[in-house]
Order: C-alpha cells, then sequence, then structure tokens
C-alpha cells in the first residue's frame, strides 16, 4: 500500500514537472515535496471513494468507448482534487480541462508503469 501511495505521489509529481498547467505555487523543495504528498494523500482518498461511484454511474459509457473515458473520469477527479487542494490551503493547482486531461494521461502511465516495476512480485502460496 505505501508503494503504490509512493507512486501516486511520484506520479503527479511528474505530470506537475511536464505540464505548465499543474503549478506548485511554493518555491521552496521542502515545502513543495510536502505538498505534493499532501495532495497524493488527497488523490488517494478521492480514488478510494468518488473514483468508484463515477465508473458505475458511467459504465455503459466506459463500454462503449473500451475504457477511454476512465481517462476523462481521472481529468475530472484531478480537477475534483486541486479544488480540494486549494480549500485546504494547499498551493497545487490545475488551470484547465486540456491540463487536467494530460495529467491523467501521465499519471495513468507513470503509476502503471511504477506498479509494474515495484509492486507485489507474486503471492504466498501456502
Amino acid at each position: 500500500m505505501l508503494i503504490r501511495f509512493l507512486a501516486s505521489a511520484l506520479a503527479l509529481a511528474v505530470a506537475t514537472w511536464l505540464l505548465p498547467g499543474i503549478t506548485v505555487v511554493n518555491a521552496e523543495m521542502e515545502t513543495q515535496v510536502f505538498t505534493l504528498i499532501a495532495v497524493a494523500a488527497i488523490f488517494g482518498v478521492v480514488n478510494s471513494i468518488v473514483k468508484p461511484l463515477f465508473k458505475v454511474v458511467t459504465a455503459p459509457i466506459i463500454f462503449i468507448s473500451l475504457g477511454l473515458f476512465l481517462l476523462v473520469i481521472n481529468a475530472l477527479l484531478l480537477m475534483l482534487v486541486s479544488w480540494l487542494a486549494g480549500e485546504l490551503g494547499l498551493d497545487w493547482h490545475v488551470a484547465d480541462w486540456g491540463s487536467a486531461f494530460l495529467g491523467a494521461l501521465i499519471v495513468s502511465v507513470v503509476s502503471f508503469i511504477l506498479n509494474a516495476f515495484f509492486g507485489k512480485r507474486g503471492t504466498d502460496h501456502r
């Protein structure tokens, strides 16, 4: 679980670093790291509570689009996390829909790669 959290934090950091529309306002490195870890925690909570609801409601669209609509859901979740971060006083911001969509794509790809390399290697067969 800790590995998945760190993978999510790193994926959000990569999206923040690559996209000019996703920003951390703080200039100090320690504050930026704290902000990204806090945003990753918010992202984890939103992913575990809100995302399943979105997936159930939009299941037909997800099925018809062969899963590509999940990127739209992830972009909406990034915008929700940006709003929540602002309400909590964190200086992490997603500027617009395009940045949210590209950010969702980057977060998905980076998380997939990190979880593939550092996730569970197998199960214990007893």
